[in-house]
């Protein structure tokens, strides 16, 4: 291994000055280019695919998933979903995104928002969620990801990792296989759960705390933003992935923070004049004693 970084240490020296040129001239391009500022943490992030064709390739993949995918049938949820979605879309800011709201038939507990507003709640997660205020939670939080371009950040942390591993491939380009594989393996590892895993729980944290204050803005009670995570953890069984090697934080760290977000969410929720609290309660007529499927649900409580 002393000899490994020796003699790439030596092999860096004869060709760092080049590439160091290229990388500076590259970086001012970058931040020149690609800076912006995220909303509600006022994060700086680089994104260098353009917003147009992120929301093209979001209808692109929304439209794939929707073929692929059987939608639900249950009249209940299907409303909820809308009624909710067209509330925070109104205060979401963008206008000019073409929002879209749709229900998949599957138990997955999963939902997303992708670029320009199309949005798809899975079945699987809805009783989690309880109430509308708890659909509100997940559902602000996907669209939060698209407000804030996650997904083009993302796309953009990629090129520039694939990027950095041609630069690692022209640098060993005169070393043995052994020693070139050991490199990229180094490199491929330190990328990926040095920066790619914490930018993706960061996104998750970022979109967690957009997204309650846009349901708070939503008039939905933000207070159902912590509660939530915490029964979805409860679901989880103790099956969830140690945070160091996930995509998203755990549970109950998101739970934690949300509590931290309450006082500023709530002082947004205040000031809505027309608040809807936690909604309607979303129960499935299977759940439930109720014979009337016209009623099933309709419980509306603070």
């Amino acid at each position: 291994m002393a000899l490994l970084k020796a003699s790439f240490s030596q092999f860096v020296r004869r060709r760092s000055r080049p590439l160091a040129v290229g990388f500076g001239v590259l970086g001012v391009c970058l931040v020149c280019w690609g800076c912006r500022t995220t909303p509600v943490s006022g994060r700086q992030q680089l994104v260098l695919v353009p917003e147009e064709q992120e929301i093209q390739m979001g209808i692109t993949a929304y439209d794939d998933v929707l073929k692929k995918e059987p939608l639900s049938k249950k009249q209940q949820y299907i409303a909820a979903v809308e009624r909710v979605g067209k509330r925070i879309a109104a205060v979401a800011g963008r206008d000019d995104f073409k929002w879209e709201f749709k229900v998949i038939e599957s138990d997955t507990q999963n939902a997303f928002c992708l670029p320009g507003g199309k949005v798809a709640v899975y079945e699987g997660i809805i009783p989690i969620c309880e109430s509308e205020a708890g659909l509100a939670v997940v559902m602000s939080h996907e669209i939060a990801h698209a407000l804030a371009r996650h997904g083009g950040e993302r796309m953009t942390q990629q090129n520039i990792k694939n990027l950095g591993g041609k630069a690692v491939d022209w640098v060993m380009q005169e070393q043995d296989d052994s020693k070139k594989k050991i490199v990229q393996t180094a490199y491929g590892v330190a990328s990926e759960y040095g920066v790619i895993l914490p930018y993706s729980r960061k996104h998750e944290s970022e979109a967690d705390l957009i997204g309650i204050e846009l349901l708070a803005k939503a008039g939905y009670d933000p207070s159902e933003a912590p509660r939530f995570w915490e029964r979805f953890g409860g679901a989880k069984a103790g099956k969830e992935t140690p945070p160091w090697l996930s995509t998203h934080p755990s549970d109950a760290q998101r739970a934690a923070d949300l509590r931290a977000a309450l006082p500023k969410a709530m002082q947004i929720y205040e000031q809505v004049p027309e608040k809807v609290g936690l909604g309607i309660k979303l129960v499935t007529v299977e759940s439930t004693n109720i014979k009337d499927p016209s009623i099933a649900g309709t419980t509306r409580f603070r």
